[in-house]
């Protein structure tokens, strides 16, 4: 359980005083339910306060704080018009403090006429008066207590920088001194404040750039030992050594080589399956490098060994075409394949689930449902778990944890993931990298076109639909609402079948499974000739003859989506080509940088190195999907910088410090919780 130290700072939020359940909200819908959570919403930047005298010693532009003496009320008879005070500083000049929104009553009361108040805020000039608009207002007592550089954090409505700060300050009196973490040479040689401090610190000068480093530092520290500690307890635990004897695997009739990539995959992964240790391996390839059939050989050596094999997929629609995929490849392979999604009801799944707890099932392919309760394996020896930026740590232990001994796992990302970000979100895995392309897959010619030529792309999108090739129309990020991006897709669909007629199929993410279904089926089976669909369901669907991507409102995605959704398209021989429609006018520096990389290159490893550098961790790691915890305090580029030293820290306490039995490891025990790091490793109760 988590030590009593740490009990003030995971207390409500209304445990502080000032927070009734209206306060409450604005708190909530920014995460902030704890004290902890207080302290860690850590500034977005800062102002810096003049404290003058006279007005002549300010700039305008400047945030300003000066006694003043209110000498006349300009207020209007309108509640639309402002409300005026014309006051005077020590030496007579003249300010006008200007308040809207009908405030003439309460400027009355804050401003009485030849009482000396101090004001603050932003100097401007409007008409040759100096003014502050919305100055804040107190005695000049109380002004002289305000800092000179104030920190500026993020908000929501309802709530306002100087009551948060307040919040902010009542979490940092709660907080206690805590043991030190880090080897105590790495933090004297970087100059870094202990925890406490450094927490201090930053509310206090958000510029503070030591104390801003330890605290990420601290972060990715108790990240990588959450990680190792897994490792650790999974290496503890014996698993069952899997030997294919290759009946199954040399059955295969493949329509092709595999790559020397593929090859070399397949026998690092045979090598980790013969451990009794169990297998925890990633494999990261690029779209289209084959991750499916080494996946489908990972399944057979399993099998081949007499236990059977999992493989999760996000998605029904990436369940059902793996399930279409491996039926193929299997076909007179003595193999009984089977599929299980929360679609599956009545007869049909009884039959599955007993076929899996007898052992007549080998292999079952399907969504989240084939780990819940009521799915018995007799034998479980492999688990693959596709599209692993899906699914946290938790869900990938729930699946290991449906056999007697822990089966090996071999986790998939068709999302390459800079080496930094492969460290910090799988360090307890082995990893292998897809970085050849099969024979015969084609480099897809990606093109940026303005919108403003709308017609002309769908005239060439008629002359490419009459030579009986196949098309993907995906529709604009319209914003972060299902609502309005099915709104789009329908527009656009409607619009589109005014010109192309009836062979104009849509999916979006409202659909039922079984319609869905049927519309990309049709598409598979050529009958459609164009399939329109939102950004919030997986065109995964394998078609090689769908040789042209349209997106709409490129610049609004970031690097990673839009080569995913490039990648739907070159699958076949035949040339594939990429629009990516870009808004009419001006582009930001961010959004033209990521077109014309994504224009120059079909390398999905560097585009991820670049994704990390313009759009953060987060977004990289799929974690508004998954749930996964995102970093609260490390940036991308601090993740970059600091992730090595962190893991190797996390290593000498492992190592030689005595993990967490020895005095530094009960300090690292008190990081894991501060950091939250032990719901997911689950050991530290046990430990």
């Amino acid at each position: 359980m988590r030590p009593d130290i740490l009990n003030p700072l995971f207390a409500e939020v209304e445990a502080l005083k000032g927070v009734g359940p209206q306060m409450a909200k604005p708190l909530s819908r920014l995460g902030l339910a704890r004290a902890i959570d207080l302290l860690f919403h850590l500034p977005t930047g800062w102002v810096d306060r003049k404290a003058v005298v006279e007005l002549d010693e300010a700039d305008v532009g400047q945030i300003v704080t000066v006694t003043v003496t209110p000498t006349e009320y300009r207020m209007s008879g309108s509640a639309r018009a402002p409300a005026k005070v014309t006051a005077l500083d020590a030496v007579g000049n003249a300010i006008s403090l200007v308040f809207f929104g009908g405030s003439s009553g309460w400027a009355r009361k804050q401003l009485p006429l030849g009482e000396p108040k101090a004001v603050s805020g932003k100097l401007d000039r409007y008409d040759q008066w100096l003014q502050i608009v919305h100055p804040e207002v107190m005695t000049p007592e109380e002004a002289k207590a305000l800092p000179a550089r104030e920190a500026v954090y993020a908000l929501s409505e309802g709530l306002t920088n100087k009551r948060l700060a307040a919040l902010i300050a009542q979490a940092i009196a709660r907080m206690p001194d805590l043991p030190e973490w880090i080897e105590p040479s790495l933090a004297a040689k970087q100059g870094w404040p202990g925890w406490r401090e450094a927490l201090i610190r930053i509310h206090a000068d958000p510029s503070d750039t030591k104390a801003r480093e330890r605290l990420a530092y601290d972060e990715l520290f108790a990240n990588q030992l959450a990680l190792m500690l897994v490792r650790a307890s999974s290496r503890a635990r014996k698993g069952t050594p899997l030997q294919g004897d290759g009946r199954l695997r040399d059955a295969l009739r493949l329509p092709y080589s595999p790559t020397g990539a593929q090859t070399r995959t397949v026998r690092e992964i045979e090598g980790d399956m013969a451990q009794s240790a169990p297998m925890l391996r990633l494999l990261q390839g690029d779209v289209g490098a084959g991750k499916t059939l080494v996946a489908l050989m990972a399944l057979l050596i399993a099998v081949e060994a007499g236990t059977q094999g999992a493989l999760l997929a996000p998605t029904e629609i990436l369940a059902r075409q793996h399930f279409e995929t491996l039926s193929r490849l299997l076909a007179g392979v003595p193999v009984n394949l089977a599929i299980l999604t929360g679609r599956d009801k009545g007869r049909a799944r009884e039959a599955t689930l007993m076929g899996l707890a007898d052992g007549s099932i080998d292999i079952l392919i399907g969504t989240h449902a084939i780990f819940q309760e009521s799915v018995s394996y007799k034998r479980l020896g492999l688990a693959v778990v596709d599209e692993q930026h899906r699914f946290g740590v938790a869900q990938r232990m729930l699946l290991t944890q449906k056999a007697e001994k822990p089966p090996h796992l071999l986790a998939m990302t068709a999302t390459p993931i800079p080496r930094t970000l492969t460290l910090a979100q799988y360090g307890e895995m082995d990893s292998s990298q897809l970085d050849e392309m099969p024979p015969g897959r084609q480099p897809i010619e990606t093109r940026v076109i303005s919108d403003d030529r709308l017609i002309e792309v769908v005239d060439g999108l008629q002359r490419h639909l009459a030579t009986g090739q196949q098309a993907y129309w995906v529709c604009p990020l319209v914003e972060e609402s299902e609502t309005s991006d099915l709104a789009a897709a329908e527009d656009r669909a409607a619009a589109l079948r005014m010109r192309l007629g009836d062979k104009v199929g849509l999916v979006h993410g409202r659909m039922k499974g079984p319609e869905k279904d049927a519309v990309m089926a049709a598409f598979q089976r050529g009958e459609l000739g164009l399939l329109v669909a939102t950004t919030v369901i997986e065109v995964g669907v394998d078609v090689p003859n769908a040789t042209l991507m349209v997106v709409e409102h490129a610049d609004r995605f970031g690097l990673a989506q839009l080569h995913q959704l490039r990648g739907r398209v070159g699958r076949g021989e035949g040339r594939s080509i990429c629009l990516l429609l870009r808004t009419a006018g001006p582009m930001s520096e961010t959004a033209r940088a990521r077109l014309a990389l994504l224009r120059d290159t079909n390398d999905g490893f560097r585009i991820a190195e670049e994704d990390l550098r313009l759009r953060g961790a987060g977004e990289i790691l799929g974690t508004r999907q998954s749930g996964e915890a995102a970093f609260r305090v490390a940036m991308p580029e601090q993740v970059a910088e600091l992730i090595d030293s962190a893991t190797q820290d996390a290593r000498l306490l492992v190592d030689r410090d005595g993990g967490l039995q020895g005095p530094r490891g009960q300090a690292a025990r008190i990081a894991l919780y501060l950091f939250e790091r032990d719901a997911a490793v689950g050991l530290i109760r046990s430990g």
